[in-house]
């Protein structure tokens, strides 16, 4: 496969084309973001560790019957994606409080949440990704109401294999959001999931063991990252 043109660039994350007009190559950099961009660091490793990480729980949902666009591992950093047709709304699923849900309702971190809460955002960073609804997405075109339940099913799907698995590692899949897009008509599971895009927390002494630490200070982010990985069996050597 012949990488071409970058065509996109993120805050963490490059997309190039390619010569297949239904295939892209997604590039993982070190680079990492909090509060809207306005704090940017790289860390070492950091590119390398979430591919891979991606691409085992994309392979895990795969398995579950969740259609993801991630094809193959290309190099540490580089991954062979379907060209998705994206759809500018995240799909956010929360187990346990944590994060902005605590600032908006002032409840307290760590309050379970049953069942587990589904909120919809714009992707939209000059206007801080605001919470939106199935009817103002249907409204405004970012989504059929087809779509939208397609795409709730799915991540509710998800959030049943993921909660499992990082239970076997000990861990709290506290909560994380989804990003969709179509494929062929399809609706397909896009973006990454990584510790980048969920809450993670050690099951016995709540430790912090996601992106948090970036935002917080709390140091040894990708040591963390790492951690989750090897506790749910992957290998980063």
């Amino acid at each position: 496969m012949e990488k071409r043109e970058e065509l996109y660039a993120g805050k963490a994350k490059s997309v190039y084309a390619t010569d297949d007009p239904d295939r892209l190559i997604l590039h993982f950099r070190d680079d990492t973001s909090a509060f809207d961009g306005r704090r940017m660091e790289s860390l070492e490793r950091k590119g390398m560790v979430n591919n891979r990480f991606n691409a085992f729980i994309m392979a895990k949902l795969e398995e579950a019957g969740i259609p993801t666009h991630v094809e193959e591992l290309l190099s540490p950093t580089e991954c062979v994606v379907k060209k998705l047709d994206m759809i500018p709304v995240e799909c956010v699923v929360r187990n346990i409080a944590a994060g902005s849900l605590v600032k908006r309702l002032g409840v307290k971190e760590g309050e379970p949440l049953t069942p587990p809460t589904f909120e919809l955002f714009l992707k939209n960073d000059e206007l801080h990704d605001p919470m939106v609804n199935e009817s103002l997405a249907e409204s405004f075109g970012w989504a059929s109401a087809e779509q939208l339940a397609e795409m709730k099913a799915l991540t509710f799907k998800v959030n049943e294999v993921l909660k499992q698995l990082f239970a076997d590692g000990g861990m709290l899949l506290v909560d994380y959001k989804l990003e969709f897009g179509v494929f062929h008509g399809k609706i397909v599971l896009g973006d990454e999931f990584s510790p980048d895009g969920c809450r993670l927390w050690d099951a016995k002494t709540r430790e912090k063991l996601d992106k948090d630490r970036f935002r917080q200070g709390l140091g040894s982010v990708i040591e963390s990252y790492e951690e989750v990985g090897r506790r749910i069996g992957i290998d980063f050597s």
